[in-house]
């Protein structure tokens, strides 16, 4: 993961991140690695680079606003500097377990699907959910946290469970087996 977090690194000074934020990428860059290793294994293709280098940044979009709006100005952020738009798109789609066209439309984001649909996206959006802070986390929290705030539940279990289905097992199990002492 070195080169790619030495670039997010610059970026994150760039534009003003700071240490909480950081931390927090680079746990779900370690969620979302975990799991594309394990993708890798059982012979799926996965974008490596642009799901860690997303992961790292997905939330540089933080330093203009703490809204939801923050993943598709974060996306706006590396695109200008020229990083890929597989990336982008996953740090566009990250927020909650994706936002439909017509939700964006009602929250005043640029037209656009922002629903997690590649495996790299979902990869990401997952790998946030697992994260408080810079702590991994069973997915239940986040479950009652959208609860809590009335998000769709249903579109967050639906994210896990096309996770299940490609990796072949749960992949908040293979998470916390891995990556929580």
């Amino acid at each position: 993961m070195n080169q790619w977090e030495d670039r997010a690194l610059e970026l994150h000074r760039k534009y003003g991140s700071n240490d909480h934020i950081i931390r927090h990428c680079r746990t779900v860059a370690r969620v979302s690695e975990t799991l594309v290793g394990a993708l890798k294994d059982r012979g799926v293709r996965v974008n490596e680079e642009s799901v860690i280098m997303a992961a790292l940044l997905h939330d540089i979009g933080r330093n203009r606003t703490h809204t939801i709006h923050h993943g598709f100005m974060g996306a706006e952020i590396v695109t200008a500097e020229g990083i890929g738009m597989i990336t982008a798109d996953i740090i566009r789609k990250h927020v909650g377990a994706g936002i439909s066209e017509e939700e964006a439309k009602k929250f005043g984001f640029p037209d656009g699907d922002y629903i997690p649909r590649s495996i790299e996206e979902m990869v990401v959006c997952f790998a946030d959910k697992m994260v408080d802070g810079d702590r991994v986390r069973p997915f239940k929290h986040e479950v009652d946290r959208f609860m809590t705030k009335g998000h769709d539940v249903k579109r967050l279990k639906n994210l896990r469970e096309s996770l299940k289905a490609e990796l072949g097992e749960d992949p908040e199990e293979l998470v916390l087996s891995r990556l929580t002492e």
